[in-house]
């Protein structure tokens, strides 16, 4: 139930690949974690969703514990709502919430992590769009300061890159009516230098401004450590560095975030105080199964309806 790769084809069959040749030595039946965490009639009646799902059947939440919450997405103010169950807590304020949304919309993702505070996305392994950006990045572009900013806008909120781009645009003209500030100074010096050096302390001026956040610290930190170790002289070095800084996330592994953001793929395994399901439109058994049973004290399910009816795994 939580084999959740079938992307890449199908998967080996547990009946007729797996317990034909390693019969089975007992199923676990008691929910430790929740029994631990002081919620073991959750744990059960998450049990009984497994068996539910397993079988091809509806989970109504009418029926479930205390610790499950249902938000009804009736078609009005739906991101509001969803927005408001991401800031759930448990009570006392403390433990940790995994968010998940939708699987097929990593930006998505990434756009509910920055209009959540405290929220930061929990990233898949490849670091996909930080190895296109690494392989792109040219110091010697004319549009390198836009390429620059576009990434920093990735990563942070209130970075403003239109906005910082006119400013430098207007500083170096010489037609500015207000002294620059530094990350404005920070820009221009990256224009005037173009160095990997100067792009480091651009990111890092963009990072200290009133208001911005990073809610993509691990792409963040990754392309520091490129950056800082890319061969000024070499072109392609960037991109081999940002290989090299992928790989040492690899080997480190995926930190426990306060609150994280991501896709029943990147949160399998993890495990949080609290869960929070922003949509199961394309959830199918062994999605929707991953999602509920990420959470140890509470679950809260977005949906347009209590009972939950999972699609066909494609």
């Amino acid at each position: 139930m939580q084999a959740v790769f079938g992307f890449s084809g199908p998967l080996p069959d547990w009946d007729t690949n797996v317990l034909k040749h390693f019969p089975s030595a007992g199923q676990l039946t008691t929910p430790w974690r929740w029994i631990n965490a002081g919620t073991e009639a959750f744990g059960r009646w998450l049990l009984d969703v497994r068996k539910a799902l397993k079988d091809g059947q509806t989970v109504d939440l009418r029926g479930a514990p205390p610790e499950v919450r249902w938000v009804h997405l009736d078609g009005t103010e739906d991101h509001q709502r969803r927005l408001r169950a991401g800031l759930s807590k448990v009570e006392g304020g403390q433990g940790t919430v995994l968010i998940m949304g939708d699987s097929k919309n990593p930006p998505g993702q990434r756009l509910f992590a920055s209009q959540t505070p405290g929220a930061v996305t929990v990233e898949s392994v490849d670091l996909k769009d930080f190895i296109q950006f690494a392989l792109k990045f040219r110091l010697d572009a004319p549009d390198a300061l836009s390429q620059l900013l576009g990434f920093a806008e990735s990563v942070m909120t209130n970075v403003g890159a239109a906005d910082l781009q006119q400013r430098v645009t207007t500083l170096l003209a010489g037609r500015q009516r207000k002294e620059a500030t530094e990350t404005e100074q920070a820009a221009i010096a990256f224009e005037q230098e173009r160095t990997f050096k100067s792009a480091v302390e651009l990111l890092v001026e963009a990072n200290r401004r009133p208001g911005t956040r990073q809610h993509r610290p691990t792409v963040m930190s990754a392309c520091i450590r490129a950056l800082n170790s890319a061969n000024q002289d070499d072109p392609s070095s960037l991109h081999e560095a940002a290989i090299r800084a992928r790989e040492e996330n690899r080997f480190r592994g995926r930190p426990l975030p306060a609150r994280g953001v991501g896709s029943t793929l990147t949160l399998k395994g993890l495990e949080a105080d609290v869960a929070v399901i922003l949509d199961v439109t394309e959830m199918d058994a062994k999605h929707l199964y991953v999602a509920m049973t990420r959470g140890s004290k509470m679950l809260v399910v977005c949906s347009a309806s209590p009972q939950l009816r999972p699609v066909a795994a494609s």
